[in-house]
């Protein structure tokens, strides 16, 4: 099943706002509990980075152990986000079976996880929560001499701010969020004002349905680069410059940009990379690829982000949690995924030229493609203290409750 197929099937039961990738803070505008709420956990920056405990009754599992015999490995993660045919190709190789279940944000997954009802091998996490799962020993400690692939990864994630020497992460998924628009009915320059500049196409201009990525968005508009910002008047002008826009061009806020967009509903949408590299999939019939665009800027100071696979304290089977993470930084592993998910991982082999030659994705798009280079420049939305965090929540829910 193609992951449209999947996501055309889905629909019929889900509202699909939000299903998509783990984009932003939390893949929805409800907002996550932050770690560091109550509690005197750090908040990892790129300048104050963060080393984690392993504690005594949450240990590192012994080197040289056999994979688990007989065993469905329990895998947690976001809707329509892994290529099936790999996690198959693991079992085979492997000889186990699998169980994938699947969340549609993150404060959706956390609730779930701290019930205490489910033992999950592998879960895929954002930034944003690993220290509130380390805190509360929901997440294993990684041996890395089961995880030699870690070496295909850009030496950026060999030692991440927010988890020193990776004691309990390895990244999954890199991706950026920019303006995706119709150049066939659009003749604005794309730029973080474009849906400010769009009266003229009212109607037809949406925003990504996330509280920290439409707060961003308007402070990028104005020049501001902090999106972590704490300071409540800058939240809170974001939140006028948005409320403006409905004024303007009676905006909508929808996570539909992957289709939206190919089939013309929508001839702005601010997006995610991810959905938009998968474009080509979803065009009307007749539409050239060429009429689809995606921006981000040159000089890289935009959104970027990344999610992570971890090994879950509660599962039965740590050696096969550790080879199945292993599996998934191959290569060639890699790229299959990709073919189906349209979220790139930050591997040294994945380069917009390779992926643009194995046919994986058209050179219109190459925009979606995130460089070592955008990432470095880039900047993280990323977890807050928990004052600010219900600053910049509640400016939203103000704003999209007149939506």
């Amino acid at each position: 099943m193609t992951r449209r197929d999947f996501l055309t099937k889905a629909g019929a039961g889900l509202a699909l706002g939000g299903i998509l990738a783990a984009c932003g803070s939390n893949g929805s505008g409800g907002g996550t509990t932050p770690s560091g709420s109550g509690s005197s956990l750090p908040l990892p920056r790129p300048n104050r980075p963060v080393e984690w405990p392993i504690y005594s009754d949450d240990a590192i599992i012994k080197s040289g152990l056999k994979p688990e015999t007989g065993a469905t490995l329990q895998i947690y993660n976001w809707v329509a986000y892994i290529n099936e045919a790999v996690v198959k190709n693991f079992c085979k190789k492997y000889n186990c079976k699998y169980s994938i279940t699947t969340f549609n944000t993150m404060s959706e997954a956390i609730a779930k996880l701290a019930s205490g009802q489910v033992n999950f091998d592998i879960f895929f996490p954002t930034i944003d929560v690993i220290g509130q799962l380390i805190e509360t020993k929901m997440m294993r400690p990684l041996n890395h001499s089961y995880i030699p692939n870690i070496a295909n990864t850009w030496p950026d994630y060999r030692n991440p701010f927010y988890d020193q020497h990776w004691r309990y992460t390895v990244p999954y998924s890199i991706y950026t969020t920019g303006m995706a628009w119709r150049k066939d009915k659009v003749d604005l320059a794309p730029g973080w004002d474009m849906p400010w500049q769009a009266a003229k196409y009212r109607g037809k201009v949406a925003l990504l349905d996330d509280y920290r990525e439409g707060i961003s968005l308007a402070l990028l508009k104005r020049g501001i680069t902090d999106v972590n910002t704490t300071s409540t008047a800058q939240i809170q002008q974001a939140g006028k410059d948005l409320g403006e826009l409905t004024s303007l061009v009676d905006i909508r806020i929808d996570n539909n940009d992957y289709t939206e967009i190919p089939d013309g509903n929508t001839w702005i949408h601010h997006a995610w990379s991810g959905d938009i590299a998968t474009a080509e999939s979803y065009l009307s019939k007749g539409t050239s690829i060429d009429t689809i665009g995606y921006w981000f800027p040159s000089d890289g100071k935009g959104p970027v982000a990344n999610d992570l696979m971890a090994v879950l304290k509660t599962g039965q089977n740590p050696v096969l949690s550790h080879l199945f993470l292993n599996y998934l930084l191959d290569v060639h592993n890699a790229f299959e995924n990709y073919s189906y998910v349209g979220y790139m991982q930050p591997l040294t082999a994945v380069t917009p030229e390779k992926l643009i030659a194995d046919g994986l994705l058209p050179h219109q798009l190459t925009s979606t493609v995130v460089r070592p280079s955008d990432f470095r420049a880039g900047v993280e939305e990323l977890e807050l203290p928990l004052s600010a965090n219900q600053v910049w929540e509640q400016t939203w829910n103000s704003f999209a409750k007149g939506l």
